[in-house]
């Protein structure tokens, strides 16, 4: 009897020694939203500022609008279908219907570094920069001096001058060259075999002559524009990023928790509920699920929380557009923190009644 009352009375003391030392932001394991204020503003310890506010129409955060930057703008304005020039590398095919004795020597003529190729009878002639046509007209003139028939037909039989870069989240990356048919970047994606499952096309940067162009496809169809109106120039250079960069968050007492992606055509609240397989029903208090959302270059972050006990709240949630790297939180009930503190407890009072019998 002595030894059993001794180890109630160590269980007891124990118990007793913890909880004492439990404040209400300490008693569960893991995260809480702690004691937040109902609304307006307020500091943390850790020294950052937060905007508390319930979630309601009047509190709804306007739809987040991307517009491209001036210099995209500008890009695509500017941006036209040109005839192809000829380029140091590329290999043409210079036919004179009139004279077959000269086409076999004709018939392969690789473009010098310096932008020259070799005829016979005229010698070294200028060929990069000019279209086919100008540079068809400039060997007729030169020609002219020494055959009656000058009727010279040229094509490019293989391009390897003009080129540009595609990599990133796409299937097939690698260098490209650049034909008689302008290259648009919806054609240029298609070449590299299309943007890959983790591929994000609305976050895309075009690289050109030192300049980075930022290209979210959805903003361009926005106004009236499409990846089609901007064409691809040689020395060009295309990265499309991955989706990682462009996820919500959810933690706490979700179904599964995992970051979500936020699609092209965007992501909201209710979806967000639907990807983590819904609410925890054994753990999670739908009275509080809180959207943490930093804003970068504002010295505030907003916290937003809505109760989802209610039908009602559904249509609020889907409204909610969620933005890149927001943090959807759900606490636990006061129940499961409470059963949490106890299974970290019983590990420790079975110990000290196996100590106590000895």
């Amino acid at each position: 009897m002595y030894r059993s009352s001794k180890a109630f009375l160590s269980i007891f003391v124990l118990l007793a020694t913890l909880l004492s030392g439990c404040a209400t932001t300490t008693i569960n394991s893991g995260f809480q939203s702690g004691d937040l204020p109902p609304s307006g503003s307020f500091v943390a310890d850790n020294g950052i500022q937060f905007d508390v506010q319930p979630l309601s129409l009047a509190t709804l955060p306007p739809k987040q609008v991307v517009r491209p930057s001036s210099d995209l703008a500008r890009l695509v304005r500017t941006s036209t279908r040109v005839d192809y020039r000829i380029a140091p590398g590329d290999i043409l095919n210079v036919v004179l219907v009139d004279y077959p004795n000269i086409n076999t020597s004709t018939s392969s003529l690789t473009v010098d570094q310096q932008g020259f190729v070799q005829i016979p009878l005229i010698g070294r002639i200028k060929a990069s920069g000019l279209s086919v046509p100008k540079f068809t007209t400039n060997l007729r003139g030169q020609l002219q001096r020494y055959l009656k028939y000058s009727d010279p037909q040229v094509k490019v039989i293989e391009y390897r001058g003009n080129k540009f870069i595609i990599d990133g989240e796409v299937s097939k990356a690698g260098e490209f060259n650049i034909t008689d048919t302008p290259v648009s970047l919806y054609s240029a994606i298609s070449m590299a075999g299309g943007v890959t499952v983790t591929g994000d096309s609305d976050n895309m940067v075009l690289n050109r002559k030192g300049t980075s162009y930022n290209i979210n496809l959805s903003s361009l169809r926005k106004i009236g524009s499409s990846a089609n109106q901007i064409y691809v120039q040689d020395g060009d250079s295309i990265h499309v990023n991955t989706l990682d960069i462009n996820k919500v968050y959810v933690l706490g007492e979700f179904g599964r928790v995992a970051p979500v992606p936020i699609l092209e055509q965007g992501l909201n609240l209710a979806q967000v509920l639907g990807e983590s397989a819904g609410l925890n029903a054994n753990t999670a208090n739908a009275a509080k699920v809180y959207i943490v959302r930093d804003n970068p270059g504002y010295p505030r972050t907003n916290i937003y929380y809505i109760d989802m006990q209610t039908i009602t709240s559904f249509p609020l949630a889907s409204r909610f557009e969620m933005r890149p790297n927001d943090i959807v939180y759900v606490d636990p009930t006061g129940l499961t923190r409470w059963n949490r503190v106890l299974s970290a407890l019983l590990p420790s009072s079975s110990a000290i009644r196996s100590f106590s019998d000895l």
